[in-house]
């Protein structure tokens, strides 16, 4: 698993910032359809989908904040 993640790496540090944009673009497409086809999803109350958005956010946001 290792190599991959390294291999992984390699290959994302290749992509300029509109490639990154454009992959943002169809994760964000790729969530609309799943939840057009999968309509209970969007039952949840809105306060889930922050405590995701949130815990989701504190990994890369530590990784750029960090010291060093």
């Amino acid at each position: 698993m290792a190599a991959f993640t390294e291999w992984a790496d390699a290959r994302m540090k290749k992509l300029s910032w509109i490639d990154m944009g454009l992959v943002k673009l169809s994760v964000f497409a790729f969530a609309l359809m799943i939840a057009k086809l999968w309509e209970p999803i969007l039952s949840l109350e809105w306060y889930w989908y922050a405590i995701i958005f949130v815990l989701a956010a504190i990994p890369p946001m530590i990784r750029i904040f960090r010291q060093g």
